[in-house]
């Protein structure tokens, strides 16, 4: 099916009748592909903290990283992270990459154009390296001047990652501007909803183990090559209210083609109850590798951002889903649902594990907030080591205690 949109689009824009439908086909053409009212909507609110100055020296823990502090992000993932269609109206869009409006990486504008991860890390350090600047092409061959640091692929299982880090690391070493061993960065990482629409096709491939084995190569890779990083790891979505998610129209019957073992299966079927349960397996094993200091060290960390865990569809007040937020194949996020994923992983980054806001439903927009002026650093100490400090604080009191009684004695 996305063979045959995009053989459309290329028909579509290869052969003009004459000049006068030309130019009225463009018109059309480009309202579909890139929005009707991207560029005119009203810009957001400013969003402004009162600290947003960098630390007075380069930090050496990743402990103590602020936010102006980050002199370079990047995205790896799968067509979530490309943003397919974010920007689109019609079927036309869904070849389309808005890489530029992506929620983890996009750079279009500024924070008040589009509200994205590179965006409000723009508000601390306007010369932040990597945000993507321009839409891509599915399938076409890309540069770095097109895609930034995104080096997320549409259509990539979690068994490729390895394959987008690689590539990531050779950019950072050969970018112009880029202090390899000294700049501080921020990767986000969210792959595996593509093992669970393709899980049927090869249990095996497709895995809870193998998903944990490809995701703890992918981890590794980063932490023994890359110095100063922080590592966001967004935990993946329950995917069955996708199966909610319709339009009585051409571009939702791609989901078909998207997520056949997530859609196709009848409802209270075995498939499709197997299928949930592994999607719950995922989100469990992931949860238990990165509740560790298995992926953190004295320049590394790499941090369990849980705000989608347990997501429901955003809801019209009627109860149905709200389509404002899914694109023409009724399966990718627009612009609007790109945003709530942007400020909900900002929040979750100044936020200790264990305290870490989870979203509801997208019905409620996230509110913003600002780096804590108690811990105006990311917060990168992992989850099993958070209550560390206030163990051993009682464990000392405790023993001070009991000498007293015994002195007492």
């Amino acid at each position: 099916m996305l063979l045959l949109v995009l053989l459309a689009v290329c028909i579509f824009t290869r052969y003009p009748v004459d000049a006068q439908t030309l130019n009225e086909d463009e018109d059309i053409f480009n309202q579909d592909v890139f929005g009707a009212d991207f560029l005119q909507h009203r810009l957001h609110p400013p969003f402004t903290c009162s600290d947003t100055s960098p630390s007075p020296t380069v930090p050496t823990s990743v402990e103590f990283v602020k936010a102006a502090d980050v002199k370079v992000i990047a995205a790896l993932g799968d067509s979530l992270t490309t943003a397919i269609g974010a920007n689109g109206s019609t079927i036309l869009s869904i070849p389309f990459e808005f890489r530029q409006v992506s929620w983890s990486i996009g750079g279009y504008g500024t924070y008040q154009n589009v509200i994205t991860l590179a965006n409000i890390f723009k508000l601390f350090n306007p010369k932040l390296l990597g945000p993507s600047p321009v839409m891509t092409f599915h399938g076409r061959p890309t540069t770095v001047n097109e895609t930034g640091f995104n080096f997320a692929v549409t259509g990539h299982n979690t068994l490729n990652v390895s394959d987008q880090i690689r590539h990531m690391i050779d950019t950072f070493k050969s970018y112009p501007g880029l202090n390899f061993h000294e700049d501080w960065k921020v990767v986000t990482m969210l792959i595996g909803m593509n093992d669970i629409c393709d899980y049927c096709k090869n249990k095996t491939l497709f895995s809870p183990d193998n998903f944990i084995h490809y995701i703890t190569e992918a981890l590794d890779m980063m932490m023994n090559e890359i110095p100063r990083t922080i590592v966001n790891v967004v935990q993946i979505l329950q995917m069955k209210p996708l199966r909610e998610v319709q339009r009585p129209s051409l571009g939702c019957q791609l989901q078909k083609s998207f997520c056949s073992c997530l859609v196709r299966p009848e409802e209270n079927s075995t498939e499709l109850k197997e299928l949930v349960e592994i999607n719950y397996e995922f989100q469990r094993r992931l949860e238990k590798l990165l509740h560790s200091d298995r992926f953190f060290k004295k320049d590394f960390a790499v941090v369990l951002q849980p705000y989608l865990e347990n997501s429901e569809p955003p809801r019209l007040p009627d109860g149905r889903i709200d389509l404002s937020f899914f694109t023409a194949d009724c399966f990718h996020f627009t612009v609007k649902g790109h945003e709530e994923l942007a400020k909900g992983l900002w929040n979750n980054m100044f936020q200790p594990a264990g305290e870490k806001d989870k979203i509801k439903t997208f019905s409620d927009p996230v509110k913003l907030i600002c780096p804590p002026k108690e811990h105006p650093y990311i917060y990168t100490r992992p989850g099993a080591d958070s209550s560390a400090p206030t163990l051993r604080r009682f464990s000392v009191l405790t023993l001070i205690s009991l000498l007293g009684v015994f002195h007492m004695l």
